[in-house]
């Protein structure tokens, strides 16, 4: 237990160095509004399509998500070590020292890393909330219900993830919230009328 105190002890001060925290709010913040309003766009779509097997709305849904998680990751790996390594490399040439293994250089390649783990996960997870009524779509029957409860769960994160930018800006939680939930609500009027365009 001593071991892995220390550890997390370790680990929490690399982050500390590498100044992560705020990072890493923003990216899962950012990241996880795409999710949700993403898999918004995908269940406006299955429904007004038609779709009322929940298998296929999943399948929909799963792999939209994991093509997000897979881009977030990617991208964030690929932009935070370029960032990263530019301003280690700036730092060596005003230092004249080789940081590589130093502290903040250990720091910095953990950092590339969470921030990726958080930009690829964030959306994936977001979306999987989203789309839990239809793994348990028996319950109720008629999938559309299933629907109507994934709409819900998705206007509830928002306002939850309103809610917490809220916090960190200390600016009303309530009004926070009901401008991300207006975002929502937006991206489902949009979908509606693009949906039915496109049918017309």
């Amino acid at each position: 237990m001593t071991h892995l105190r220390r550890e997390l002890q370790r680990f929490k001060a690399q982050m500390e160095v590498a100044e992560v925290g705020e990072i890493a709010r923003r990216y899962f913040a950012m990241n996880s509004f795409d999710g949700i309003l993403t898999i918004l766009g995908v269940l406006v779509g299955n429904y007004l399509a038609g779709v009322r097997e929940p298998r296929v709305v999943i399948t929909t849904g799963m792999t939209t998500s994991v093509s997000m998680a897979i881009s977030g990751l990617w991208g964030a790996y690929m932009t935070e070590s370029a960032e990263r390594q530019r301003s280690l490399d700036e730092l060596e040439d005003q230092t004249l020292t080789d940081l590589t293994y130093s502290r903040l250089g250990r720091a910095s390649r953990l950092a590339v890393v969470v921030v990726a783990l958080v930009d690829g996960l964030a959306p994936l997870l977001a979306s999987m909330v989203v789309l839990s009524p239809f793994f348990v779509s028996g319950l109720w029957g008629e999938v559309v219900w299933s629907y109507y409860l994934a709409v819900g769960v998705a206007m509830l994160g928002l306002f939850a993830l309103g809610a917490f930018l809220g916090s960190i800006s200390r600016q009303s939680l309530i009004l926070a919230g009901l401008k991300m939930v207006v975002a929502g609500v937006a991206s489902l009027v949009v979908g509606y009328f693009l949906e039915g365009a496109i049918h017309r």
